[in-house]
């Protein structure tokens, strides 16, 4: 085969031309250069060509070979998208399906967003409608030194002079800091204005609500204080909470992407509120002559402190609640923090002598004695291993039971108990209260103390104690409750300085449910017992100090030992008087404590009742309270 290739590529080789018609062949010789260089060029070009479709041919060969690698990579290619697509299939499922109400959710919230603007707290008014606590405006005030369009020193000369500030200081901070320098927290109104009236760049004052006690430290312990966050934090700004801050309708507003708010979702009527107030009970002018009179006696007897508290025994109305030391409702973050809890309500101390006359009312009630029962008081009585003695170890022989009030005979009191059954008598100190928590709307109230029921039956020395005010605390309001029920007719009331919700116009919104006042004792028995009452209060009974011309006036006074640990201090003693008027038709009861007197006259006739005096006739004043022959 070969042999025959390569013979008949030699036979082609010498066999001639065939001329073309009209001798073209020697035409064709007789061209000139040009033509042949025509010729040639096409001959170069054939031999390109050729040489191309052997490159290509070439590379179709090696492409063949390779294909097995190409397929390969292809499919491999083709695995990975497949799966790409099954996972964006099955995240997309996810999202829109089993996630997509969370995640609308989600969307929601960051586009959206709920606001509740800071409201007034409500006022806080006495009973004649002066005001005790209020809002007002005032501003934060901020500085921002890089936009200042005056030099710093003439800005902090400036702002110095209307701040009261010192200009050198304000020029170090302007110089220390470009921007966000707090000049002030709780700046007033007016002064706000006269700076943002300047017109000066780099001022920013962003309104608040401060809350303002215009009587200053009159009623703090009833008011209270709120605190940097707006909450109260003592008085009936703690415990009215609710009744104070007003319900505001919120407005949902809608977020850009950028993050600013869309004002265009807010309610109808989301700016108004009401002009409700909380009206108390407490009247400022006899808080005032409490308060003076108080601060009087303390500083005369050097007292460690004092109390007073006046109440209307019909309904429990609280007309005063004074305790002395007290302080600012407006700058408290400078007080004492143990004043923030109003003793009156929050400490326990024995009554001693004033609880008398409620003894006195239990053994009339239960049938013990007989309103003119005659004891013998030889100054002493030994009961168990103690030994009792009266004040200043006096005796008074045969005295009644009115005298035994009058002189504050301890001796009689023991005799008087003794003949009630301990298990009664315990039964009827608990009805009174005792033991118990005061029901009261006055914050951080603690429950008075007595003896286990087993303890004082068993100890014939607690209810000789107990008769004469000793081996059992309550607190100063707890006492004032009970007195209460011998000035009303036997009734336990509650004690309350809250009458309610009013309006700008005086009509009431809303009052608080109380419990109902229970009956403890008969009528007859609490106007026997203030009766006897009225004789301390005559010429030569311990409690003569408080005597008001023209006025009958029922009282005790008291002086008892303070304890400590269940022992008593020795020298201390806490000094009291409690008033009941008017005698022929009782109502009110006054209530004054003058804790650790000096000196030693220092007894409640002396110390406590002339308080109480003071306070009775600022009562008679502002009541109208006719003289009792004018009845």
């Amino acid at each position: 085969m070969q042999k025959f290739l390569r013979k008949f590529s030699l036979t082609n080789l010498l066999k001639p031309k065939r001329r073309s018609r009209g001798n073209s062949w020697g035409k064709m010789r007789q061209s000139n250069d040009g033509a042949t260089s025509k010729s040639s060029l096409n001959s170069s070009a054939k031999i390109a060509t050729r040489e191309s479709k052997d490159v290509a041919l070439k590379s179709s060969n090696t492409a063949l070979k390779e294909s097995p690698k190409l397929k390969s990579r292809l499919l491999t290619v083709w695995v990975l998208l497949i799966f790409a697509g099954i996972g964006l299939g099955v995240n997309l499922y996810r999202l829109q399906i089993l996630d997509g109400q969370k995640l609308t959710q989600r969307a929601r919230n960051q586009q959206m967003v709920n606001l509740r603007p800071q409201t007034p707290r409500r006022l806080v008014v006495d009973r004649n409608r002066e005001v005790l606590a209020v809002d007002r405006p005032a501003y934060t005030l901020s500085v921002h030194p890089k936009q200042f369009d005056k030099s710093n020193s003439e800005m902090a000369q400036l702002l110095g002079t209307i701040l009261d500030q010192d200009a050198g200081e304000l020029e170090e901070k302007f110089n220390a800091k470009k921007s966000g320098i707090v000049l002030s927290k709780n700046l007033a109104e007016e002064t706000a204005d006269r700076i943002l009236g300047l017109g000066l760049n780099g001022i920013e004052a962003t309104k608040k609500y401060s809350r303002f006690y215009p009587q200053q430290d009159l009623a703090s312990e009833v008011v209270g204080y709120v605190n940097v966050d707006r909450r109260g934090q003592a008085g009936v700004e703690y415990s009215q909470e609710k009744l104070l801050e007003r319900v505001m309708q919120g407005m949902r507003m809608s977020r850009t992407g950028k993050g600013a708010m869309m004002s265009n979702h807010a309610p109808d009527g989301f700016i108004n509120h009401d002009d409700f107030q909380l009206l108390l009970t407490i009247d400022n002018r006899l808080q005032r002559a409490a308060r003076y009179e108080l601060k009087r006696q303390i500083r005369r007897y050097g007292a460690k402190r004092g109390a007073v508290i006046v109440m209307d025994a019909y309904d429990g109305s609280l007309l005063a609640v004074v305790s002395q030391p007290t302080y600012n409702s407006n700058s408290y973050s400078k007080s004492d923090i143990s004043l923030f809890k109003n003793w009156t309500v929050a400490d326990l101390y024995e009554p001693g002598s004033t609880f008398k006359p409620l003894n006195v009312a239990i053994a009339l009630e239960t049938g013990a004695i007989k309103p003119d029962d005659v004891f013998n008081d030889s100054g002493v009585i030994k009961i168990s291993d103690r030994t009792i003695n009266n004040s200043e170890n006096k005796r008074y022989g045969r005295i009644n039971i009115a005298q035994i009030l009058q002189y504050s005979s301890n001796i009689g009191m023991v005799q008087i108990s003794q003949r009630m059954r301990p298990n009664v008598y315990y039964g009827w100190l608990e009805r009174l209260g005792l033991g118990q928590k005061l029901e009261t709307d006055l914050p951080f109230a603690v429950a008075s103390q007595l003896k286990s029921q087993d303890e004082f039956i068993s100890t014939p020395v607690e209810p000789a104690t107990t008769s004469f005010g000793q081996g059992f605390s309550l607190t100063p309001l707890q006492l004032v409750q009970m007195m209460g029920s011998l000035a009303n007719g036997g009734k336990l009331v509650t004690p309350h300085v809250v009458k309610g919700l009013v309006d700008s116009n005086g009509q009431m919104h809303y009052s608080p449910n109380r419990s109902q006042a229970r009956q403890i004792f008969s009528p007859l028995t609490t106007q026997r017992v203030v009766e006897m009452m009225e004789t301390v209060v005559a010429a030569d009974g311990t409690g003569k100090a408080a005597q008001i011309p023209g006025y009958r006036i029922a009282g005790k006074t008291g002086t008892a030992q303070k304890a400590s640990g269940g022992v008593y201090i020795k020298g201390a003693r806490i000094t009291s008087f409690v008033g009941i008027l008017p005698v022929e038709s009782p109502r009110y009861v006054v209530l004054a404590i003058v804790d650790e007197p000096k000196g030693e006259n220092s007894y409640g006739g002396t110390v406590a009742a002339p308080i109480a005096k003071s306070v009775m006739e600022a009562l008679i004043t502002t009541e109208q309270i006719p003289p009792s022959g004018q009845r």
